[in-house]
């Protein structure tokens, strides 16, 4: 067994620790360890705390040179990674002042991710997540939910959770599955037998037996699964014990509903919530999950982060990236500018990437440094934390660790 490696001195170290889950956040709440140190070993962290004061004898030393500040290394909650083709020309059609119907008339929409999603092989969508989580890992996330829900049928959806498992296998970055097979109606469907049922039936076993997720999530809205539809689906996903969370309220009210009902993990982009919604989260154990990615990308209105909070709500903040709605997928950037729209701390934007973000994943081991947590952490060339969000994403960091290795 290999001796514990001590990493330090930090000008500032982020342990992102004794913050409630729910509720709003100010900074002077944040703790802050000043010429801090990480001791990892085996891939945990035995101990964080004053550098000087875990030095010994016992102990191998990666030193830190001049200022850097240390945070838990990011995670995003909810992303779409997983797809083939692009959609340029949606986004050029939407600022051009088209509308959703006819830039779907005009042959794209998800419809068109899709279509690109079934002929790129299982290979080609490997690459693709690789790639992708690359540049989140360079931009600090070191975890990443990924869902499917670009397939819309059986033999689709398995070729997407079995690129995910295969990516995970090969890259750097952990990668959350989860399935969304309800994401929107097959257009091609046309067999006798109900979509949702089929999925149920014949996918969720084969899920279970290759293991392949133990996340559900449907996309509740007008344009695509309503909550009586959706609620059988959900109650026999949770039967066969799966997870669930919901793409919930982003255009009309009525998800979050559904999420509480069936005790979500998370109620996820919220931009649609009306006052009652934001109660009624506030009050469950569903975490709401801010989407900014989404609102810049549509030129539509931010989840209404502030108010959650303030209700008491547990808030995440995740990237949304995927191919139409949410091209940029920078994290911290995201992040960072839905707390200026928000009026958000710079606590309650940390929180929200890093331990409160763990936490809509249901991950206990990282989102914190603190002892028999993963190494995870990402360190930033300053001494003062306060220059990460004030960049907006663009201070890069100087290194990325994963389980106690430096990887970026």
């Amino acid at each position: 067994m290999s001796r514990p490696l001590l990493i330090g001195p930090f000008t500032q170290l982020l342990p992102m620790t004794g913050l409630p889950l729910k509720g709003a956040l100010k900074d002077e709440q944040l703790p802050i360890i000043q010429n801090g140190g990480i001791l990892v070993s085996e891939g945990k962290i035995l101990k964080v705390g004053v550098f000087d004061e875990l030095k010994s004898d016992e102990v191998d030393i990666h030193p830190i040179e001049g200022a850097q500040v240390c945070l838990p290394g990011f995670v995003d909650s909810h992303t779409h990674i997983c797809f083939g083709g692009t959609r340029a020309r949606d986004y050029a059609y939407r600022n051009a002042g088209k509308t959703y119907l006819e830039i779907a008339k005009a042959g794209g929409g998800i419809w068109d991710t899709v279509t690109q999603t079934r002929k790129a092989s299982q290979e080609e969508l490997v690459e693709g997540i690789i790639s992708r989580s690359k540049k989140h890992l360079k931009n600090g996330v070191t975890t990443i939910e990924v869902k499917s829900g670009y397939g819309l049928s059986v033999d689709e959806e398995l070729k997407m959770l079995r690129a995910i498992k295969q990516a995970n296998e090969t890259s750097n970055v952990t990668l959350v599955p989860t399935c969304l097979a309800a994401h929107m109606k097959p257009k091609d469907w046309s067999q006798d037998k109900d979509y949702l049922d089929v999925i149920i039936n014949e996918l969720f076993p084969i899920i279970k037996t290759e293991n392949l997720a133990h996340r559900v999530d449907a996309f509740v809205e007008e344009s695509a699964f309503s909550p009586g539809e959706i609620k059988p689906y959900f109650q026999k996903a949770k039967e066969m014990g799966f997870d669930i969370t919901v793409h919930a309220d982003q255009f009309t009210a009525g998800g979050s509903q559904v999420a509480v009902d069936f005790d979500a993990v998370s109620a996820d982009h919220l931009e649609a919530s009306t006052e009652k919604e934001i109660q009624l989260l506030a009050k469950s154990n569903t975490i709401a999950t801010a989407l900014p990615g989404a609102s810049i990308g549509l030129g539509c209105a931010y989840t209404p982060a502030r108010k959650i909070l303030d209700a008491g709500g547990a808030l995440s903040i995740a990237s949304d990236h995927n191919p139409g709605s949410a091209p940029m997928g920078d994290l911290l950037t995201q992040a960072s500018i839905l707390g200026t729209f928000e009026k958000l701390s710079n606590t309650e934007v940390l929180a929200g990437i890093t331990s409160r973000a763990a936490a809509a994943l249901r991950l206990t081991d990282r989102g914190k440094l603190e002892t028999g947590a993963q190494a995870d952490f990402v360190i930033f060339p300053t001494d003062n934390y306060q220059e990460v969000t004030y960049h907006q994403g663009q201070l890069k960091p100087s290194e990325v660790w994963k389980k106690g290795t430096p990887i970026h």
